[in-house]
């Protein structure tokens, strides 16, 4: 227990580190995703297929790759973008987290029957106004599950930052075994992670019950 004790506090450093990604991903990518979407939808073909081709990079290529090429890539490509560690961590899990969440919400736009728009219109109600009041809720419903599986992905998606030297928990763990020569730090380190899927996961049940009573 002593041991446990001694590591505890660099891993909850580390744990303070993944969640501070993780919600920072979901402050940005959740309202990027809508907003791409909703141009994914649009009549417009040169924002529809530079949307189009966004998304196809971004889900064909690993995470991973997109982490060393934002930090270690744009200085080499002579654009004078230079990022700090952190800053190059969260733009590339907010791009990435971006595009798959712009489907999933474009998914949702397409389920609606375009008939609720002209319903809308015989009302008076703008376009903005028609897809918060009667678009968002229904559009909600539909996606809320499939962005629990991005969100619980993000939690665990997290870990890659360690690949450009940020101390999150799996590198916490990983520094205490190596040192130590011991599996504890990394027994922790699942117990951790596995606490936290449960909390997120019993939130977006919660979320979900309550947009499941919208009809």
């Amino acid at each position: 227990m002593n041991y446990i004790f001694e590591i505890m506090p660099s891993l909850l450093d580390g744990t303070e580190m993944t969640l501070s990604i993780f919600v920072l991903t979901l402050v940005f990518s959740l309202p990027l995703g809508l907003i791409c979407a909703l141009g994914r939808c649009s009549k417009f073909k040169i924002l529809n297929a530079v949307l189009r081709f966004y998304i196809w990079l971004m889900r064909g290529t690993p995470l991973l790759l997109q982490l060393i090429f934002v930090f270690y890539g744009l200085p080499l490509l002579g654009t004078g973008i230079v990022l700090p560690r952190y800053a190059a961590a969260l733009v590339a899990f907010v791009l990435n987290y971006t595009a798959y969440f712009a489907e999933i919400f474009r998914g949702g736009l397409q389920s609606i029957d375009r008939g609720q728009y002209e319903s809308a219109g015989v009302l008076r109600l703008t376009y903005w106004q028609t897809i918060r009041k009667i678009i968002a809720p229904q559009v909600m419903k539909i996606v809320v599950p499939s962005i629990g599986n991005e969100v619980i992905n993000l939690i665990k998606d997290s870990s890659l930052v360690y690949v450009i030297g940020l101390g999150d928990l799996l590198r916490a763990g990983n520094v205490a075994s190596s040192r130590d020569v011991s599996l504890i730090p990394l027994v922790l380190v699942g117990i951790i992670y596995l606490a936290l899927t449960a909390v997120f996961t019993w939130m977006l049940q919660n979320v979900e019950a309550v947009y499941g009573k919208w009809k």
